[in-house]
Parts: C-alpha cells; sequence; structure tokens
C-alpha cells in the first residue's frame, strides 16, 4: 500500500507539474477602438465693421461742426447702420464753461449735427434719438483744457 501511495503521488507530482509547464494560449487584449475625430465646424469669423472706428466724436470750442475725423467715424457708423438698422442714441455733450443752458443747447445743437450727417448717408432718422447733457456728465474732470476737450464730444450709443 505505501508503494501505491508513493506511486500515485509520484503521479500526481508529475500531473501537476505537466500542468503547469503546459503553455496556455495568451490572451491578447482587445485593442481599444480609437474614435474617428468628428471634424467639428470651425466658427465662420465675422469681422467686426466697427472695430477700431470711434462712437465718441469731439468738437472745437463753442462748436457745432463735424471734425473730419468725426465725419470719417459716421461715415463708416453709416454704412453699417443702413446694412444693419438698429435704433441708436447719439448723446452730446459740453465742457463746463459757459451757462448750464448755454451748454445744454450746445450739447443738442452737436447730437443733431451727428444726426444730421447720419441722415445724409442714409440712415433713417427715426432709428435716431438725441439727448443733451450738457456739462452734466463730463468725460474728465479739471478745469484745463485737455480735460475740456475730452468733453465736448457726442457719443454714438
Amino acid at each position: 500500500m505505501i508503494k501505491s501511495i508513493k506511486l500515485f503521488l509520484s503521479l500526481f507530482a508529475i500531473v501537476g507539474f505537466l500542468a503547469a509547464c503546459s503553455s496556455n494560449p495568451e490572451v491578447e487584449p482587445t485593442p481599444t477602438p480609437v474614435p474617428t475625430p468628428v471634424p467639428t465646424p470651425t466658427p465662420e469669423v465675422v469681422e467686426d465693421p466697427l472695430e477700431g472706428v470711434s462712437s465718441v466724436f469731439y468738437f472745437e470750442f463753442d462748436s457745432a461742426i463735424l471734425t473730419s475725423e468725426a465725419r470719417s467715424a459716421l461715415s463708416v457708423h453709416a454704412e453699417v447702420l443702413k446694412d444693419e438698422p438698429r435704433s441708436i442714441r447719439l448723446e452730446g455733450h459740453a465742457d463746463e464753461r459757459g451757462s448750464r443752458e448755454y451748454n445744454m443747447a450746445l450739447g443738442e445743437r452737436r447730437a443733431n449735427a451727428a444726426r444730421d450727417y447720419l441722415v445724409l448717408q442714409g440712415v433713417d432718422s427715426s432709428l435716431i434719438e438725441t439727448i443733451s447733457y450738457g456739462e452734466e456728465q463730463p468725460a474728465a474732470f479739471g478745469s484745463y483744457e485737455s480735460a475740456w476737450s475730452q468733453n465736448r464730444r457726442v457719443e454714438l450709443k
């Protein structure tokens, strides 16, 4: 019986050894599918026709006459407003010199000068509102020429 146990254990060891040495086919990992890139639409670059064009127009002392720079900028605004009509507001301003009443009237004349120019360029007058703030909303504070020159203006909004 001991002999049969030894034989059994020997066979068991050999079978175990052979089983351990037998080769199992390697299972290759399933390749991860690489997603195909979906082309994203390139955003259309729309150039702003008013980029770099001022919407603030300056005036000389005690004047409501548009400067050549103001007319040039207003011409560009007029072209855009004709292509894409929308309501705008022209706000007239004055520096602190002069009476409140005088500056309100001067701001109004300045806003009307800008409006008249736009209308002459073909902009629908019903889309343009004008208002005067006179000296009440200064862009720069101070009683010297560089501040006053910044306050003599019309703003297109």
